[in-house]
């Protein structure tokens, strides 16, 4: 990603329909990845056979790696939550495949229904918790990819941490 980034000249890419890609071979813009995202969402047999869910930790799961990027599948059931965090250098997206979360930010809180996709530039802080009575399933991609994550003190109430991706 350059530093004239189309996250940073259209602010949330999300918001600006017409800016999205479809998904590349070898995506390189938060739009382009956003594609990719929602690419892997719509194929269903790829990822839902792979799912699991664990009460006593958050799971996990490379489900692929590009140049430059990886993606990930994670699972939560009801309690589970990341921590306050930042992604280090890496910028992401984050794809709810099933169920809900709920993400806190400095800004507020949202919750992220089945569909809902989050894109993030370095540095964000951010704590993603399944505050639902259902287990929840998401999708996330970072670029480049992941290699901290480093934790921040809760602004809340406390919940369950796991240092693993989100």
């Amino acid at each position: 990603m350059n530093s004239d980034s189309d996250l940073q000249i259209a602010g949330d890419i999300l918001e600006v329909q017409h800016l999205l890609q479809p998904a590349r071979e070898h995506p390189s813009t938060v739009s382009e990845f956003v594609g990719l995202a929602r690419s892997i969402a719509a194929d269903r047999a790829r990822w839902a056979g792979i799912v699991r869910y664990d009460s006593a930790s958050r799971w996990y799961h490379r489900l692929h790696q590009g140049p430059g990027y990886e993606v990930w599948l994670l699972s939560w059931v009801p309690g589970q939550g990341s921590g306050r965090h930042d992604h280090g250098l890496s910028a992401g997206v984050l794809t709810v495949l099933e169920g809900e979360l709920t993400e806190h930010t400095e800004r507020g809180t949202q919750s992220l229904g089945a569909g809902a996709q989050r894109s993030f530039a370095p540095g964000y802080v951010h704590e993603v918790v399944n505050d639902s009575l259902e287990p929840a399933v998401s999708l996330h991609i970072y670029y480049p990819g992941l290699t901290e994550m480093p934790m921040h003190p809760s602004q809340s109430a406390p919940t369950a941490v796991d240092a693993v991706p989100a």
